[in-house]
């Protein structure tokens, strides 16, 4: 499995705080079945102000650290990027990591606040896509507006972005609200892909096998098999080569 969506570089966001937590995640990772991450740091302005530099120096330290504990797993970066306008301006800068390509475009991992949909968010992502950018929205079915209101998604869907859905929430761990607008979202075939979006050992570990599990019994074994593997593959394998 190839997980596009966590928190595991050590030491510069809310994920892992050192290298021995990030080298604990990752031997989980290793034991869920996952081959390849893509870590994707937070990069929200004035709270986890990371840039392309911060995060190269936290994956060679972690690179290094899973070489040297011979752990077998292989490791890329791109960023969870915070909803704003400053985005425009990293953009224009090509300050923004990128989690990889879909039908020749670039990806973008986007984060909207937890408790929000931002008001006129579809210009921004209009915007984004104006530039050959597929913002590729992560965790909606854990969005609070979104799970009131399924709906507010409509219009990023009907622009083309892509959505990530955390694979722990399909399999009920982040409550029943999440759990069942995840499971409205597979049913309609909305997922491009599940991550897991890991953060720590014990409350949101990189596991991403048990989700794949309850998404087969509503999309089939292949297209779960999809949302993890081959899909994923797809969009990161440039980081890879």
């Amino acid at each position: 499995m190839i997980d596009l969506h966590n928190h595991l570089l050590p030491g510069i966001d809310d994920g892992a705080p050192d290298l021995e937590t990030a080298l604990a995640l990752a031997r989980i990772a290793v034991q869920d079945g996952i081959t390849h991450l893509v870590c994707t740091p937070h990069i929200h302005l004035g709270r986890y102000d990371n840039t392309l530099a911060t995060i190269a120096t936290a994956r060679a330290q972690f690179i290094a650290g899973l070489q040297q504990a011979n752990i077998p797993l292989k490791v890329a970066s791109a960023a969870e990027v915070r909803f704003g306008m400053e985005l425009m301006v990293g953009v224009g800068q090509n300050s923004i990591p990128f989690l990889g390509e879909w039908q020749g475009k670039r990806v973008l991992l986007l984060e909207f606040p937890h408790g929000e949909v931002p008001f006129g968010a579809e210009r921004l992502t209009g915007w984004l896509l104006q530039r050959n950018i597929i913002p590729m929205l992560a965790h909606p079915e854990r969005n609070k507006s979104i799970m009131r209101t399924p709906s507010k998604l409509k219009p990023f869907i009907e622009q083309g972005c892509l959505l990530q859905v955390t694979a722990s929430a399909v399999a009920g761990h982040f409550g029943a609200a999440a759990e069942k607008l995840a499971h409205q979202l597979l049913e309609q075939h909305l997922v491009t892909i599940l991550a897991s979006d890991a953060h720590n050992l014990l409350h949101r570990p990189p596991n991403m096998a048990e989700g794949m599990e309850h998404a087969a019994r509503i999309v089939g074994d292949a297209q779960a098999e999809a949302l993890v593997s081959e899909t994923p593959w797809q969009i990161a394998q440039g980081h890879f080569q």
